[in-house]
């Protein structure tokens, strides 16, 4: 079965993000003052055929753990499964 699998790469909370406050001067300063907050990070796909929700999550996990997908000190990681009904097509 072939997954689609997101992770998601942020800044932790109290972890200066100037990526995200440069796009949210911008967006008050240009667009509207209605924004409160961006976070800027890393955005990676992955289609994994694997046997199950669960082999793929731990698939994406291992390769953004032994890859340096991010740094632990200052990131947090969150990974999304999602079955791909087309086949991954």
């Amino acid at each position: 079965m072939m997954y689609s699998v997101e992770v998601i790469v942020l800044n932790k909370e109290g972890i200066r993000d100037p990526e995200g406050e440069a796009i949210k001067k911008y967006m008050v300063d240009k667009v509207t003052d209605k924004v409160k907050e961006v976070r800027a990070g890393k955005y990676v796909l992955f289609k994994i055929d694997a046997g199950s929700e669960e082999e793929a999550m731990n698939i994406a996990k291992k390769v953004a753990d032994e890859k340096r997908l991010y740094n632990p000190i200052v990131h947090k990681v969150e990974i999304r499964v999602r079955k791909d009904e087309d086949g991954g097509h």
